[in-house]
């Protein structure tokens, strides 16, 4: 049986303990209260912070849970270890986890910071033409991992974020305009003011190349079998392949009406006979 002794005894040492502990206990209970509230309004920051750049809604998601849950395990660490809990050994572990994971997943992990780049600073966004990674195309999507591209010819490509966000990369849908560039050669025998104003009547009547930076006409090269001009003219990024096309055929069937003829590579072929020796 339980002698008064011990009974007494029992009680003397559960009230040390309460003692000793119940304020930690107490400072942790607040602690982790009002961690929790300062964790809740910090992400709240950082989510409208990414909203106000703009950054996509699922990266935006992503990233603003993420930080709670890092803050909340750096918050149950410190309330553990302010109630006397040996956190040495637990923050070991976890370290050596993560760093066993993060070696694991190298390709992974690379492929998802590119894709958190490319969200964040946005180089591209869908419906941009880029090219990248020895491919051209328009985005159709952006995922964490990678980047979903179809090209000109209808293909699908998927390029993992890792590689797009190191490498060069041109983006032919960033800016307004474009510049068309065109080389065109005639012969020799042509009259040179003749086809500059040709040329210049051609950019004039076209709606669509604009006035201002106005387009440039210049006689750039005396080559071999022909006299080369070099054409410029500033047109809306959506233009530029309709304007290319049509003024290459347009300035064709101009010259061939005005008899100004465009050369093609020929040789000429002497034959000689010698009398019998």
């Amino acid at each position: 049986m339980l002698k008064i002794e011990d009974a007494d005894k029992y009680v003397d040492q559960g009230i040390e303990l309460v003692m000793a502990y119940a304020p930690k206990l107490v400072l942790a209970i607040i602690v982790l209260l009002v961690g929790l509230w300062l964790i809740k309004g910090f992400a709240k920051v950082v989510d409208k912070g990414m909203e106000s750049r703009k950054v996509e809604a699922t990266l935006r998601h992503f990233l603003r849970n993420m930080v709670s849950i890092i803050f909340k395990i750096l918050l149950l660490i410190s309330v553990a270890s302010l109630v006397g809990i040996e956190t040495t050994s637990f923050v070991a572990v976890v370290g050596a986890a993560g760093l066993a994971i993060g070696l694991a997943l190298q390709g992974s992990l690379a492929n998802f910071a590119g894709g958190v780049l490319i969200l964040f600073f946005r180089p591209f966004k869908v419906g941009d033409f880029i090219q990248t990674n020895g491919y051209s195309g328009t985005v159709k999507e952006i995922q964490i991992f990678n980047t979903i591209m179809t090209t000109p010819d209808n293909k699908r490509v998927i390029i993992p974020n890792g590689k797009v966000s190191n490498d060069s990369l041109i983006n032919f849908s960033a800016e307004a305009t474009r510049r068309v560039d065109f080389v065109f050669g005639v012969s020799y025998g042509a009259n040179i003011d003749q086809v500059k104003a040709t040329l210049k009547e051609l950019l004039d009547a076209d709606t669509r190349i604009h006035k201002d930076p106005a387009p440039m006409v210049v006689l750039s090269e005396l080559a071999d079998s022909s006299v080369n001009f070099t054409v410029r003219a500033w047109v809306d990024a959506a233009n530029y392949w309709p304007v290319f096309f049509d003024t290459m055929e347009t300035v064709k069937k101009t010259f061939d009406t005005k008899g100004i003829e465009i050369p093609f590579p020929q040789r000429d072929v002497h034959l000689y006979q010698h009398g019998d020796k």
